[in-house]
């Protein structure tokens, strides 16, 4: 979906990939929206905000992003100024705040929007226009594949409302923010969620660097079929490269992988990043590492190849160091068990992957929407979260990623 106008577009990442891609009709589908829980029910009605989309099996997928990090944050400026032109003087108060608020860092999570509060402006509140141009600023910020499993998920939301029993009344609510000014020099920040969704992402030309930590991914349902018919599994990427790197190892090494301790640290809340016990970088063969590297790419890879090659790079400085652990399932077989979870914490990099063992209410029948399918993740850097604007609070309300339903 070519959403702006003014921007240039280059070509994406060409690091291999084996997943569904996803291509983008031109149209906003607005509903009646009902919405799903990290845990209880509300019974408001509201309206959700998605873009349609479309499984194909070509590699076209949303426009790309700058193939440097100055493009990058060139059009992800332009697209924000945009988006500001179109709203009114209401609601671009609502929507900035100073670079160093810490709203910042309290007002996303893995919860639902009714029990922690949003910072910025819900999509649905605004007009079709409004809404496109709001999109255009994730799409200029994201590369190809990191706005597709965007798309996944926020279409996943929509099909929950659809065809789930749920009455909880915040899944398919999404809000946007800005943290200072946009700027092609200045710092400043996009911030960008909803339930399986919170991205942070911040951005500074003079120091010519993009950080996504710390990022919020999650999913429900596993797989969800479109408005057109067709099968949408947002996570398949995340799952495809997470058993690439498993059944590289040798028996010994999955031993002690999965005999390690996955450790958990909650969205939206401070963080000690626990390394737990388990397989380390050391242990592994340069193959193996670059596996590694590509599954946490998911995370740290979201922008452009020189924003993704310079994050990356940092990890791996410190892979030795780094601790992997997993438990569940040790195939790929959505159709059976109760999923995966695993945990990746380094002095540069922390990941955790938790399957939620409960469908908190969004039961659809002959659809994963417990353990494989409810997924939440948590993407931060030890040494940058915030690109160290600000310090992470204690978050108010509710936050966490354990327990059944959350």
């Amino acid at each position: 979906m070519d959403m702006t106008d003014d921007t240039t577009r280059h070509t994406p990442s060409s690091r291999p990939r084996t997943r569904t891609t996803v291509a983008f009709g031109a149209a906003l589908l607005l509903t009646a929206g009902l919405s799903l829980a990290g845990c209880a029910t509300t019974s408001a009605s509201v309206s959700t905000v998605t873009p349609s989309a479309t499984v194909t099996s070509s590699t076209t997928v949303a426009a790309s992003t700058g193939s440097t990090t100055a493009s990058t944050i060139a059009d992800t400026t332009a697209a924000a100024e945009a988006f500001l032109a179109t709203l009114t003087d209401e609601q671009r108060q609502a929507v900035l705040y100073a670079y160093d608020d810490e709203t910042k860092t309290t007002s996303w999570s893995n919860f639902p929007v009714t029990f922690v509060q949003r910072a910025g402006l819900n999509l649905s509140d605004l007009t079709d226009e409004q809404q496109t141009a709001a999109l255009a600023v994730l799409e200029s910020l994201l590369s190809d594949e990191a706005y597709a499993t965007v798309v996944g998920i926020m279409g996943g939301d929509e099909y929950l409302h659809e065809n789930s029993s749920s009455t909880e009344s915040s899944l398919g609510q999404y809000y946007i923010a800005f943290f200072g000014d946009p700027s092609d020099t200045d710092a400043w920040s996009v911030q960008f969620g909803g339930h399986h969704l919170g991205i942070n992402a911040d951005l500074n030309g003079t120091a010519n660097a993009i950080t996504f930590a710390p990022t919020h991914l999650g999913v429900q349902p596993a797989v969800y079929t479109n408005a057109d018919g067709q099968q949408v599994q947002p996570f398949d990427g995340i799952y495809t490269d997470a058993f690439a790197f498993f059944d590289s190892l040798t028996a010994e090494q999955q031993a002690t992988l999965t005999s390690g301790e996955v450790t958990m640290c909650a969205p939206g809340d401070t963080c000690d990043y626990p390394s737990g016990s388990g397989l380390t970088g050391a242990d592994l063969t340069a193959e193996q590492q670059q596996l590694l590297l590509a599954l946490i790419a998911n995370w740290a890879g979201m922008a452009d190849d020189e924003t993704n090659a310079a994050a990356l790079a940092k990890i791996e400085a410190t892979l030795d160091e780094t601790v992997i652990a997993w438990s569940g399932a040790t195939v790929y077989d959505i159709s059976t068990g109760d999923g995966i979870s695993f945990s990746i914490s380094g002095p540069n990099v922390y990941i955790a992957l938790q399957a939620q063992q409960g469908s908190a209410g969004a039961d659809v029948a002959g659809v994963s929407t417990s353990g494989w399918g409810h997924v939440h993740t948590i993407y931060r850097d030890p040494t940058d979260d915030y690109a160290n604007s600000v310090t992470q609070q204690a978050a108010s309300g509710m936050g966490g990623m354990g327990g059944p339903g959350n």
